[in-house]
């Protein structure tokens, strides 16, 4: 619709003022003039009004339509003054009025006609309904438009031998201008508000509407276009069209009026919209311009605008708070008044060439308040272009950014700096060891990591507290800064660790001569609580490029040599050695192939068999773990056992030995002898041992009296005797067999150990090794033998391998033993196939 409209309408070029329009001829008569000599006045001038005047006053006007009022059958209506006729009063705009206020204006009053009056409010013409159309162009319009389209009602049809009065009656009562004569004997004709001027000029009386009536009519088709019609009318001078439907009859009466009315309504209807959409986007655009100062006022950013010379035109409230200067302070000065210095020519003449080349400005600039204080900006500066594109205004928005920047540097220092000391922390050191190793490789030259480990530092926590090992953790911090080198990067990177970086290095005796120092500076007490402490450190030593080419590497390897330092007695340094940490990683790779063989459980469980040494009669198995790995291959228990000790592991194993001892049992895969278990000092230090034990042997319904337990001497602890002592009572009385495995390594107390309710002593392999021909193991065994037997305890033998030793063991009294003269420890698929074997060993002699 608005594309058809658009050119109707015309709404996009500039809107003329009704006095541009208007018509100048204007025809005045006094009040007294009789209507027939008003209607000669029309006819001669061609107007459609003539204007009532009493002394350069106007009082009334008379038209075309008022001519339907007069009663044509009244003798001598003719003479009537035309004052007793005129429309009055006649409504007056000024020149200047709009058109499309005109327009709205004649709708509103139901009037066609508009007095104008010009600036010194005299008479400068008449504007009419047609006047208004006519000034758009509307023929676009009406090419789409059909005659149909403005047919508002049937016409008026009448009888040409119908009085004239009564034809213009029935004219008057529906307000039509024109109507059709039908003729008895001829074609159609038309009488209209004009022909009754002309009757009414002429003085004629006694008609009847064939008198009157115009001929021929002229007929158009409903469905030709309103623009073939207008033509027509145009062509022929008429001002009435008769309208035929399909089948030729009269279905209308299509004036040039009617048209321009269609074409008003539908001008003025769009006019209507097009003002509320106008009125629509000034109340929203006031809205924004309200909301838009109200949030310039409540921005918590400071606003300034300056004209295109620089000057400050106006600022909002945040401006002020934020720099001092208030509004009356800051209007007519340059933005040069917040200058803090701090920037050179060069960075502002940057700034306005990169402000006029794309419009736009940010960055971070540091101002002055007006109290002197210089502080961070963040600011950006727009340009504000005018209709032509033109830069007319330029917009300033800062906010202090003070509180962001001292935030950044808190942040930067939770990431980069050590809490408590000061010192860089552990990402911090690792960028600069980094850049060192780039910079080393770029100079080919050395650098070093130490690795400083402060000794039994425990201790100070345990003692006197968190706190004060934090103050002691200050203190250091202070004595190794104060030691190194301007350069030399000192760091703590966890707990009690410290890491010191040296940039370049001329050779290992600088080193060593830093480590003595640093190892010096902790020979003077730290002062803590009011008491003296002494701390001592070891330190490690890794050089760039013999130790590792990476961070990581010369780290490990510093680490590495700190614990070697630990080990050669702690309070000294040592230099990383290959070797160590080989031996290390071997440590490690073992570790991780103990960690997956025991989640994967595929560690091994075979039994060494333990007999009567006089007539090789098997009496009992010791389970033995053994561990066969993909990697690392047959993997001795001297390894892997203290390993999992240390590890905490040692439970998780001893459960997984449990469970497949009591299984084998339970499948008869073993024979009817008690089987030992060793379990370790933390296996029975654990509070819930016993019940573990007690739930898997259930598990497999295996009877206590079925398994031996056999103990180390360090599970005899004198600080735990008592609870020791109640758990092994325990046992025993539940039926398990107890041993005390490897006795003679270790320290029992005689006293303590003639308490325990135990069954047997297990002497060391160590000391059956060499028997018989060490004296001192000799005296050693037979020392156990007759304190076992005195304690009435029986004795067991480990290590057995030569008849030799069987026979002196035999000789002192020892009954039982075990060992690879029997035999070694196998499967349990093995065992049947071993007993002949240990028939021919028992009928042995001794020798």
């Amino acid at each position: 619709m608005q594309d058809v409209l658009g050119p109707l309408l015309n709404l996009g070029q500039t809107e003329p003022t009704v006095g541009e329009l208007a018509s100048r001829n204007i025809i005045s008569c006094p009040p007294h003039t009789p209507i027939c000599d008003v209607a000669r006045l029309m006819q001669t001038h061609s107007v459609s009004c003539v204007l009532v005047m009493e002394e350069e006053r106007i009082v009334g006007i008379w038209t075309e339509s008022d001519a339907k009022v007069i009663d044509f059958q009244s003798p001598g209506i003719y003479q009537t003054p035309v004052a007793e006729l005129m429309s009055c009063p006649v409504i007056q705009v000024n020149c200047d009025m709009m058109l499309n206020d005109a327009a709205s204006l004649m709708l509103q009053k139901r009037i066609r006609r508009l007095l104008v009056l010009d600036k010194l409010q005299r008479p400068l013409g008449i504007l009419t309904q047609t006047d208004i159309v006519r000034q758009q162009r509307i023929e676009f319009y009406l090419s789409l438009r059909d005659v149909g389209s403005s047919l508002n009602r049937p016409p008026l049809i009448l009888n040409a031998a119908l009085p004239l009065a009564d034809g213009v009656a029935a004219m008057r009562q529906q307000g039509l201008d024109a109507a059709i004569v039908m003729f008895a004997d001829g074609p159609a004709g038309i009488v209209s508000e004009r022909d009754l001027i002309h009757i009414i000029a002429d003085g004629k009386t006694g008609l009847n509407l064939g008198n009157v009536a115009a001929k021929p009519l002229l007929t158009v088709s409903k469905s030709c276009t309103l623009l073939q019609a207008v033509e027509l009318l145009k062509k022929q001078n008429f001002r009435h069209l008769a309208v035929c439907d399909e089948l030729e009859q009269l279905c209308g009466l299509l004036s040039f009026s009617d048209i321009l009315l269609n074409v008003e309504h539908t001008y003025v209807e769009q006019l209507k919209q097009a003002l509320r959409a106008r009125d629509a986007a000034l109340r929203t655009s006031t809205d924004y311009l309200r909301l838009a100062q109200k949030v310039i006022d409540a921005s918590l950013d400071g606003i300034m605008i300056t004209n295109v010379d620089g000057v400050i035109e106006s600022v909002n409230p945040s401006f002020s708070i934020l720099t001092g200067y208030s509004a009356e302070e800051a209007v007519g000065q340059k933005p040069d008044l917040l200058s803090s210095g701090l920037h050179d020519e060069r960075f502002y003449q940057e700034m306005w060439e990169t402000l006029l080349s794309q419009g736009l400005w940010q960055g971070e600039i540091w101002n002055k308040r007006k109290n002197g204080e210089i502080y961070p900006q963040w600011l950006s500066i727009t340009a504000i272009r005018g209709e032509q594109g033109e830069i007319c205004q330029f917009a300033g928005i800062f906010s202090d950014i003070s509180e962001r920047k001292r935030q950044e540097k808190q942040i930067h220092q939770l990431a980069y700096i050590d809490e408590l000391t000061g010192l860089a922390n552990r990402r911090l050191f690792m960028d600069r060891l980094h850049l060192g190793i780039a910079n080393a490789h770029r100079h080919h030259h050395k650098m070093a990591v130490l690795f400083l480990d402060l000794d039994l530092f425990k201790r100070i926590n345990d003692t006197l507290g968190h706190q004060a090992g934090d103050q002691a953790l200050k203190e250091v911090a202070r004595r190794l800064t104060s030691t190194v080198r301007e350069g030399e990067s000192v760091a703590r990177i966890g707990g009690d660790e410290f890491t010191i970086l040296i940039p370049e290095v001329d050779q290992a005796g600088s080193l060593e001569c830093l480590a003595k120092r640093l190892i010096e500076q902790f020979d003077l007490p730290f002062r803590i609580k009011g008491q003296d402490f002494f701390l001592t450190t070891s330190i490690g030593i890794s050089l760039y490029p013999k130790d590792g080419q990476g961070s990581e590497q010369l780290i490990k390897h510093a680490d590495l040599a700190m614990y070697q330092a630990k080990s050669a007695g702690r309070n000294q340094y040592c230099f990383y050695q290959a070797s160590a940490g080989q031996q290390t990683a071997d440590e490690l790779r073992l570790e991780q192939g103990l960690r997956h063989a025991l989640q994967n459980q595929v560690l091994k469980v075979f039994y060494q068999p333990k007999v009567e040494l006089l007539s090789g009669r098997l009496i009992g198995l010791e389970a033995l773990v053994r561990w066969r790995d993909a990697e690392l291959g047959q993997v001795s228990p001297k390894d892997f056992i203290p390993l999992a000790e240390k590890l905490g592991l040692i439970g998780t194993l001893s459960e997984q030995v449990l469970q497949t001892v009591s299984q084998d049992i339970q499948q008869g895969s073993l024979p009817q002898v008690p089987v030992s278990i060793n379990i370790s000092a933390l296996q029975l230090a654990a509070p819930d041992f016993s019940h573990k034990l007690l739930a898997t042997l259930r598990q497999y319904a295996v009877s206590p009296q079925s398994i031996e337990l056999e103990l180390t001497e360090s599970c005899l602890i004198p600080e735990q005797a008592d609870a020791t002592l109640n758990l092994l009572t325990k046992l025993r009385s539940l039926g398990f067999r107890l041993s005390i495995d490897d006795f003679g390594t270790g320290y029992s107390s005689l006293s303590y150990l003639r308490r325990l309710p135990i069954n047997a002593l297990k002497i060391d392999r160590s000391f059956i090794r060499e028997l018989p021909h060490n004296n001192e193991d000799n005296q050693i065994t037979l020392a156990i033998i007759a304190m076992a037997k005195a304690l009435k305890l029986e004795v067991i033998a480990e290590g057995i391998e030569t008849p030799a030793q069987r026979a002196f063991l035999l000789q002192a009294g020892c009954h039982t033993g075990q060992g690879f003269l029997y035999s070694e420890a196998l499967a349990p698929d093995k065992l049947n196939d071993w007993l002949p074997d240990l028939v021919n060993i028992s009928l042995q002699k001794p020798l």
